[in-house]
């Protein structure tokens, strides 16, 4: 049993916490298990009084440890009079209760503190009952027969018979909450469907942004959007989904998706509850894998992005594997890069400084070619006003003044912008046609 230094400033207002990181096999190839540990903790605002590591070769199946190193977390929590004791690895309902036994305090385990996190997180009201959902399900197998005041709830004139335990009352109560929770979150993912629909019908570009937790996908959602979805150095930051249109440089419009971070051995019962949030990935046109660049551990964060991704379905959408936070890395210069087909696959970028994101917009103009096309319009001289707007946008390719002079512009959009021109008054269409897919 390794003891980590005991920490100098208490973390949060919370719990007294002791944090236990288990070292299996199966799991000492995670090289920053340890610290994504500590924050993960740090990030429900716990007081974090000890740290501790454990190695074991085996699992128990009373205690999940061994018997001797949880007599020795008895001590500890003696000691230093804990509140809470949380495990790194997933526990049973039985070993959660043995454990909270013999050390007579409360025992959780990393599953239970990242749903603690997200109902820390959710602020819509799709995410308060998708996080509410995962806590259900999660509590739903650790019921324990705690209530033995009452053995029978329902008995006397009429109701005579065995009646019903506490336990099952709870069991029955929880049943019915998660089934009206269900039924509400499918109302609104219906609605989530007809918005998805619309975009397909119009043909307008979906562009999901997903990543490792903490890699800066908010700080580049804002950039790219000029919104104010909250951005913290912190795990987790954000958990609503958040959808917004905007015009890009050289691609016109388009829908961009800001996601859930991932992280190593998302819960299932997570995974599921955010079955809607991240169907929005799984439909997306284009996927930016936004990967922290001065992370030392990236590219095991990056192999680990792609199992999940690959896990909802989403591995055949393009990607673009967006390296950010440059700006943290010495004499870093923005760029791609390109394969030996010539596709860009990678750029560097911050997203916090700006610098690099003129990059960004011309891989994405490349990848979104085969939804745009080609046309050639005339804007006749009262409409200088919509001239403007294209220039804005600046995705034009060629312009003429004509004997009359009116305007001859040959530009790239998507059909669906090019349908929205075409309804305005002054502009006729010469000719269209389909730009190739680079």
């Amino acid at each position: 049993m390794e003891l980590f230094d005991r920490q100098k400033d208490a973390v949060g207002q919370g719990e007294r916490t002791l944090l236990v990181y288990i070292e299996l096999p199966i799991n000492r190839h995670i090289k920053n298990g340890v610290d994504e540990f500590v924050e993960l903790a740090k990030s429900s605002g716990l007081n974090i009084v000890q740290s501790l590591k454990i190695s074991c070769n085996s699992v128990n199946a009373k205690y999940f440890i061994g018997s001797g190193k949880v007599k020795e977390i008895v001590e500890l929590v003696k000691d230093m009079n804990l509140d809470l004791v949380i495990l790194s690895s997933e526990l049973s309902p039985s070993q959660e209760r043995n454990l909270e036994k013999q050390l007579e305090c409360q025992v959780m385990d990393r599953t239970g503190l990242i749903l603690d996190i997200f109902s820390l997180r959710a602020r819509s009201f799709e995410g308060k009952l998708q996080v509410e959902l995962a806590q259900l399900r999660h509590l739903s197998t650790r019921l324990v027969r705690g209530w033995t005041h009452l053995e029978r709830q329902k008995g006397g004139i009429g109701l005579r018979g065995p009646g019903e335990t506490q336990l099952e009352t709870d069991k029955r109560l929880i049943s019915i909450r998660i089934k009206n929770i269900k039924e509400r979150l499918e109302k609104v993912h219906k609605q989530r469907d007809l918005g998805r629909k619309s975009r397909l019908k119009n043909d307008t570009p979906m562009i999901a942004l997903a990543g490792y937790t903490n890699a800066g996908k908010s700080t580049l959602f804002n950039h790219l959007t000029q919104a104010e979805v909250f951005a913290g150095e912190q795990l987790f930051a954000t958990l609503d989904a958040t959808i917004r249109r905007v015009i890009l440089p050289a691609s016109g419009e388009a829908v961009i998706a800001d996601t859930v971070g991932f992280i190593q051995d998302l819960p299932h019962d997570l995974v599921a509850a955010f079955r809607s949030t991240l169907e929005e990935t799984r439909q997306a046109n284009i996927l930016l894998h936004i990967v922290d660049a001065s992370d030392e551990y990236n590219l095991e964060k990056i192999k680990q992005v792609e199992d999940i991704i690959s896990d909802i379905g989403a591995q055949k959408v393009p990607s673009i594997l967006v390296m950010n936070k440059i700006d943290c890395l010495k004499d870093f210069k923005p760029r791609f890069d390109r394969n030996k087909d010539g596709i860009i696959f990678r750029v560097w970028i911050s997203a916090h400084t700006g610098d690099g994101v003129n990059f960004l917009y011309q891989a994405l103009a490349e990848k979104l070619s085969g939804m745009m096309t080609c046309a050639k319009i005339q804007l006749d001289v009262s409409s200088a006003h919509i001239r403007s707007k294209i220039y804005n946008i600046g995705y034009i390719r060629n312009e003429e003044v004509d004997d009359l002079g009116q305007w001859v512009l040959e530009i790239n959009v998507t059909h669906h912008y090019l349908f929205k021109l075409l309804n305005l008054r002054g502009v006729t269409l010469l000719w269209e046609r389909k730009l190739q897919q680079k």
